[in-house]
């Protein structure tokens, strides 16, 4: 999972990389057939959008660390690619086009690419918060390009419904779903024929495949790893992840071990040497997160994971005081209102960093991530913390956050967020998707119990055991009250809104949700004029009873309780939402973020 600095300021802005959950019909895109965007159009855009650049000093890198860095660059290039294509199934051709036109001179061309870095694909999110693309493509589809084109989620429970054994397969995480037409059988046993490696760690695939190709059948579906659905790029993949092992052997034999694994692992499709390695792992001054982790961009179900590869610089001094803040994890989890509790690791990695360089579905602003997802890995290995920090203390991003804070509430509470509180509850929501139910009642994994709701109610818990946490420690005396008066503040912050959510936003749904929540128990309050006040003494109770019934939907596993849940909390109302909205579009400043890497000889603007 991942988290933005001042999410709430952050999340909206995010785009294409964090999305699933509630929203008006007005958020369909247009209808008729796609034209490039003029200039115009492509400004309105871009004017809103806040350039950030990031340069750690890879100085004390040594040779082998350097090589070893280029390759991994290599490596995200490639993924990046993937995610493009994962996400639509033009990018690759639009993006080429509009990349080439651009060079040759033409300037709505350029302005045009621009917005493909900046959304990652052809489809942007304008300003009215719609979903529409800027180039000659086909809209977005919920399924994106790892189901087939087109295909509803009704399609699909009605196909699993006559065939339950395909069920794991085709709702896998690191899955691409097809039909069964003569031309995707040949492409994908081509694939195999190519690549022996994938044949022989994927045994009896190429026999169902053959028995498939002999009686084709676009209404049946079928399901291939991601290693064959772009097989020739995981193979190459594989081999940039050996020579980076090479490259580092001898200055980190651990992080070595680890490439050496997750090339492995993009290959077999299975993650659990590689997940193995990185948690219990202990690194000397580079980290990466490799490979296919998040769900946010499937629409459809919420359950394939998208392409990503973060390359990460230590910071030891900031890691070792994290590390220390672990020390009562077991207790929070005994402390939560659900039942029965589980034994949780007290020694899961948590590291500071500075990003070197982002790629897929990992590029933003996002400021931490806990992984992995995987329930079972998280129970045999636990989890890494990674803590984002040139974008944690990024000046212009905090000084937007307080803008935004200061427009949203009453004069009185004016000063009360602070940098380092945003630290403490972004650790801790982290720390909050390790904790809690990691399967239903009934042992059901999280994702596919709940389907589309699973990200929302995941992230809304993560955020309620980051504040219930606090209050604990407030409780005790390990946080004095102005750091926690710092993290509540905080945590209001994380519930602001600059536009009602769509239907594919998760995140922003359970922000929602938490704010109509806060104002329903009395923990906000807004006047005429939508301006909030804050009722502190009111935190505790109000995050407690809000934890016990996020946690409680996630044991039983009901979608359809989920779907009432989200329901009842994400009314958007002319007299308050929508005022305080406009009033935050007003104080903001820059919407959108485009991050760029001097690592990849991305030049300061």
């Amino acid at each position: 999972m991942r988290i933005s600095l001042s999410e709430a300021l952050l999340l909206p802005l995010l785009g294409t990389a964090m999305l699933l959950a509630t929203a008006p019909a007005s958020a369909e895109p247009p209808a008729g057939p796609p034209t490039p965007w003029p200039v115009d159009r492509c400004r309105e855009i871009l004017d809103k959008t806040l350039p950030v650049h990031l340069a750690p000093d890879l100085s004390a890198l040594t040779a082998g660390e350097r090589a070893a860095v280029a390759d991994l660059l290599a490596a995200g290039e490639i993924l990046q690619r993937l995610y493009e294509e994962a996400k639509h199934p033009e990018a690759a051709a639009a993006g080429a086009e509009v990349r080439a036109a651009a060079a040759a001179g033409d300037p709505a061309a350029a302005c045009r690419a621009e917005l493909f870095r900046l959304f990652q694909g052809p489809v942007a999110t304008t300003l009215d918060n719609r979903r529409e693309p800027f180039l000659a493509v086909a809209p977005e589809s919920p399924g994106k390009s790892v189901y087939p084109p087109g295909i509803t989620a009704a399609e699909i429970e009605a196909f699993l419904a006559a065939h339950p054994e395909e069920r794991a397969a085709i709702l896998g995480e690191r899955t691409a779903v097809r039909r069964a037409t003569a031309e995707a059988l040949a492409r994908d046993l081509a694939a195999l024929a190519r690549h022996p490696a994938l044949d022989t760690l994927h045994p009896g695939l190429a026999d169902r495949l053959r028995a498939l190709a002999a009686e084709p059948d676009p209404a049946r579906l079928y399901a291939v790893p991601y290693a064959m659905a772009w097989a020739d790029e995981h193979v190459a993949l594989q081999r940039l992840l050996f020579r980076a092992a090479d490259h580092v052997e001898g200055d980190d034999p651990e992080f070595a071990r680890y490439l050496r694994n997750r090339g492995r692992d993009l290959l077999g499709n299975d993650y659990e040497s590689g997940d193995a390695a990185w948690v219990t792992g202990r690194f000397a001054r580079l980290n990466a997160q490799i490979g296919a982790y998040e769900t946010y961009d499937d629409a459809l179900f919420g359950v394939k994971a998208f392409p990503s590869l973060s390359l990460l610089l230590r910071d030891a001094a900031a890691s070792a005081t994290l590390a220390r803040g672990m020390e009562r994890l077991q207790e929070v989890e005994d402390a939560l209102p659900y039942a029965p509790h589980k034994r949780v690791r007290a020694d899961i990695p948590v590291g500071a960093y500075e990003v070197i360089a982002d790629f897929g579905q990992a590029r933003g602003t996002n400021t931490a991530t806990i992984l992995p997802n995987d329930a079972l890995f998280s129970r045999r290995y636990g989890r890494v913390i990674l803590l984002r920090g040139n974008i944690m203390q990024h000046p212009e991003l905090f000084a937007i956050a307080e803008r935004r804070f200061r427009a949203a509430v009453a004069p009185a509470h004016a000063a009360e967020l602070a940098l380092d509180a945003g630290h403490l509850r972004t650790l801790w929501h982290e720390v909050g998707h390790y904790l809690g139910p990691d399967s239903t009642a009934d042992g059901r994994p999280l994702d596919q119990a709940l389907g589309a709701w699973a990200d929302a109610l995941e992230e809304l818990k993560a955020d309620l055991v980051s504040l219930f946490a606090v209050q604990r420690f407030a409780a005790a005396g390990t946080i004095g009250p102005e750091a926690r008066r710092a993290v509540e503040a905080d945590g209001v912050l994380r519930t602001l809104l600059e536009h009602r959510p769509r239907r594919d936003q998760p995140y922003q749904t359970m922000m929602l949700a938490q704010m109509n929540y806060f104002l329903d128990r009395g923990l906000l309050a807004a006047d005429g004029d939508a301006r909030l006040t804050v009722d502190y003494e009111r935190y505790p109770e109000t995050v407690a009873a809000m934890l016990a019934e996020v946690l409680a939907l996630q044991r039983q596993g009901d979608p359809a309780a989920a779907e009432a849940f989200f329901t009842r909390w994400t009314s958007w109302t002319d007299e308050l939402h929508e005022p305080l909205a406009a009033r935050l579009r007003e104080a903001g400043g820059p919407r959108y973020r485009l991050v760029r890497y001097a690592a990849l000889g991305e030049e300061r603007p």
